[in-house]
């Protein structure tokens, strides 16, 4: 189980996660620093367009920073749990609403995903991801849905995922 706000994460996902924190706060950082400067040089800074474009990559580049370093901090690195039907962060669920309408999805964290792969991803703080965590195969759970609709699925599958 998995505490508020905590992120489930493979190995290989925080790997991934923590070189692409690296690679943004050194060259990444120091190239638009270099940019900035450079356009800088040129005068007028009200009509440079290659400052302000520098200016405004700098700021989302510091947001994506930002935004790892807490995913990091957050993190709960795992390994794939293990195949016995039981839902918890790193399965791939597939739920069935009672009406022959079923859903697949991977609960977790969306950077578990390998590249290319369109699975839907809940997180296991979601209303439904929080009521199917730690259920099995089979059970019937009902939770309460963000427009405060009560929804009951029952769990048709719960598999590891395969990266």
């Amino acid at each position: 189980m998995t505490d508020q706000g905590t992120i489930w994460l493979t190995q290989e996902a925080y790997d991934k996660l923590k070189a692409e924190l690296d690679d943004l706060k050194g060259p990444k950082r120091q190239e638009i620093i270099e940019r900035i400067s450079a356009a800088r040089d040129e005068g007028d800074l009200k009509e440079n367009g290659g400052y302000h474009a520098a200016k405004d990559e700098q700021g989302k580049q510091e947001a994506r920073i930002r935004q790892l370093e807490d995913m990091l901090r957050k993190a709960e690195v795992g390994e794939t749990p293990p195949n016995d039907g039981v839902v918890e962060p790193g399965m791939v669920v597939t739920v069935d609403f009672g009406d022959g309408d079923t859903e697949k999805f991977l609960l977790g964290a969306r950077e578990n995903l390998s590249e290319g792969d369109d699975l839907d991803v809940y997180s296991p703080q979601s209303a439904m991801g929080a009521a199917i965590n730690g259920q099995s195969r089979g059970d019937k759970v009902s939770y309460t849905a963000p427009n405060g609709k009560e929804l009951t699925v029952t769990i048709v599958d719960a598999e590891p995922y395969k990266a």
